[in-house]
């Protein structure tokens, strides 16, 4: 039997969930919740198997809660239910430590296969999610790739965007064009660009270097 936690502030909501959730042979709903503070509280006195939790809710939003919870009872699994698919609410959501992440709306079934994949120690993202999240965390490796730039290495590409070709460069910088390039094809590694152009122009959208 999973043991299920039911947290919603909207109490219409909560009570359609409880009453899906309990047509199922496999699931039992042991306690509710109308606010973050009070799932982390049911959630640490019943020792659930699974917690459906929404991410909107009033007192200690619903991120918060999930780390919480995630913090004293490590082996409940969290599954979000919430009709918010922002990029940053997902990453929240997730590095908090929700297994699962689902769209209010979401099929019946889908629910059911959720609560029972998560309870069973896997994870569940809708593919809309799971894109969502993919591109964020892209966005994010970007970002940490940019960051790890030598001092050569922007030397180099403030020079590029000044319009120095290989031979200048090295001219300007006393080392040989070899070594230019060589940096060149650093830096297009980092900033997931091949060429100079989009390199130059990566680096001015992001703020990397200035004209």
């Amino acid at each position: 039997m999973i043991r299920i936690v039911v947290a919603d502030d909207h109490p219409v909501v909560r009570a359609g969930l409880v009453m899906m959730l309990d047509t199922q042979p496999d699931m039992q709903v042991i306690g509710e919740a109308a606010d973050g503070l009070e799932a982390v509280e049911r959630v640490t006195a019943l020792a659930p198997d699974v917690v459906l939790m929404d991410l909107e809710m009033p007192g200690l939003d619903g991120p918060r809660a999930i780390e919480r919870i995630h913090a004293a009872r490590p082996d409940t699994r969290i599954l979000v239910l919430t009709a918010y698919d922002t990029d940053e609410r997902i990453l929240q959501a997730v590095q908090a430590g929700a297994r699962g992440y689902l769209l209010k709306g979401a099929p019946r079934d889908e629910i059911f296969q959720a609560v029972r994949v998560i309870h069973a120690g896997g994870s569940l993202l809708q593919p809309a999610i799971a894109t969502k999240l993919l591109n964020r965390v892209g966005d994010l490796l970007r970002g940490e790739r940019e960051e790890t730039l030598t001092e050569r290495e922007l030397q180099v590409l403030e020079l590029m965007a000044k319009g120095y070709r290989n031979k200048e460069i090295a001219k300007e910088l006393f080392i040989t064009e070899r070594t230019v390039k060589f940096h060149a094809n650093i830096l297009f590694q980092k900033l997931d660009v091949d060429s100079r152009t989009e390199a130059v122009s990566q680096a001015l959208q992001r703020g990397i270097i200035k004209l």
